[in-house]
């Protein structure tokens, strides 16, 4: 397992471009995977996103809520292996396993914690990289040792068994980098990722999960439903998932407080979900924040109050139209 030690910090300035291809071992995240013959039929009624009409080429975002709508999981979820992987950072596994299996075991279904390795492939070359693991088209796709997803133009999940990864490792030529630098990118994307400290905090719509495709309002019935729809057909969210920008002099601690400005004053706006610090001290974060808020609110880092962090335009449009 000597190549695991192959990933080292990428330093990147907020000028820097990226390196052509970037190979990264994704080490804080993990997948749940469902096999059997009710696997479609029992998650439907679980997540919030339409399983019944998932393209065996396709990937989608989903939640899975507890009674009251509360999210336990934000997952991409794709089929994996003959059965469903759901990706979400591994912290949050432990309880979203437990919650998912509640009922199974009235179905033919099994869940379980995959042991496959998780890498992901970053920069202009990794379509090409991709398209010489497998033969198929499309953002899904079989290859050996696993499946190739793809996360957005730039980006690729390899879901592998860790003899294939390995191998892959010995074999490639890119910049081996920690994984810090995929998480700089989900922020830029505003993809969320709860984990175990904020399961149970925010209904989905409160995560931007409809404007990432991840909420189906014509499916039928899953747990958290009826929160979920009072929240798009009368209105009743009130947060949304944000991108602020900011500069720190040293690393952001996890679940760093943010406090935002109220005339002369400040109060506390929340933690931040993740973060990520350039070299130049430049840094990127994704917090909860009423939605309501004025385009031009100033924030800053309770810890370095000298610092002002401003919000930054979403990648994506927060109405969700289905």
């Amino acid at each position: 397992m000597e190549w695991q030690h192959d990933f080292v910090p990428l330093s990147l300035s907020s000028n820097d471009s990226l390196p052509e291809l970037v190979l990264t071992h994704l080490t804080s995240w993990g997948m749940i995977t469902a096999q059997g013959d009710d696997k479609k039929s029992y998650l439907q009624g679980q997540v919030t996103c339409d399983v019944v009409q998932l393209a065996e080429d396709t990937a989608t975002f989903g939640a899975h809520c507890d009674a009251k709508g509360k999210v336990w999981s934000v997952f991409r979820l794709f089929h994996h292996r003959g059965g469903y992987a759901m990706l979400q950072p591994s912290s949050a596994i432990e309880t979203e396993l437990a919650e998912l299996k509640k009922y199974a075991i009235f179905s033919k279904i099994e869940f379980a914690q995959s042991t496959d390795v998780l890498l992901g492939l970053i920069g202009d070359k990794a379509n090409h990289v991709v398209e010489e693991l497998s033969q198929q088209r499309g953002d899904v796709r079989t290859i050996e040792g696993g499946t190739a997803i793809k996360i957005d133009q730039q980006r690729w999940l390899l879901a592998i068994d860790a003899t294939t990864a390995e191998q892959l490792c010995q074999s490639i030529t890119a910049t081996k980098a920690c994984e810090d630098i995929w998480t700089r990118l989900d922020i830029e994307a505003a993809i969320p990722a709860v984990t175990q400290e904020q399961q149970s905090e925010h209904i989905p719509q409160a995560l931007n999960v409809q404007a990432l495709g991840g909420i189906s309002f014509s499916k039928g019935c899953y747990t958290g439903q009826e929160t979920v729809a009072r929240a798009k057909y009368r209105g009743m969210n009130k947060r949304a998932l944000q991108i602020v920008k900011g500069h720190s002099a040293s690393e952001i601690k996890a679940g760093a407080e943010i406090e935002r400005s109220v005339g002369d004053n400040w109060r506390s706006a929340g933690q931040l979900m993740s973060s990520y610090r350039f070299n130049d001290g430049v840094s990127i974060g994704l917090i909860v924040l009423p939605n309501n808020l004025d385009s031009d609110t100033q924030f800053r880092l309770k810890d370095t109050p000298d610092s002002v962090w401003t919000m930054q335009a979403l990648p994506y449009s927060l109405e969700d139209d289905e």
